[in-house]
């Protein structure tokens, strides 16, 4: 097997696709932001005054450099981090109104992209390689 064929690169080369398609429509959107970011912003969206521990775990991202990554939003003033009640020590995570906002607009534009990445795919082939793709993440 060549290795431009092997499971490896085709899934760094459709990375690679993936990111230059959605840093293209949301920077033409106005919308600085990673995949990362708005992945993070996803998530705190759908559950608010959540830790960052938690956040890195539901986006599969690595807890060591989930820190910086909101950071980043923090500073931007999208996310919000707060004292916990439940534990002192810890931080909760919530979107500000600007990061409600950004979450807003930029939904519909990310749920469209999608389309762009597969768009050489017909729709059951779309169906058919989400299904595996899941199917090899979550084993």
């Amino acid at each position: 097997m060549n290795s431009l064929d092997m499971a490896g690169h085709l899934i760094r080369r459709l990375h690679q696709q993936s990111t230059q398609v959605f840093t293209q429509r949301t920077q033409a959107a106005g919308f600085d932001l990673t995949p990362v970011q708005f992945a993070a912003l996803d998530a705190i969206q759908a559950h608010p005054a959540t830790d960052q521990a938690t956040v890195a775990e539901l986006i599969a991202y690595d807890r060591a450099t989930i820190g910086g990554v909101i950071d980043r939003m923090e500073q931007k003033g999208w996310v919000k981090r707060i004292v916990s009640e439940r534990d002192r020590r810890a931080r909760e995570l919530s979107l500000s109104p600007e990061g409600e906002r950004i979450h807003a607009t930029l939904l519909p534009i990310v749920q469209e992209l999608q389309n762009e990445i597969l768009q050489p795919l017909d729709e059951a082939e779309q169906s058919a390689f989400l299904a595996l793709a899941s199917r090899v993440v979550r084993a």
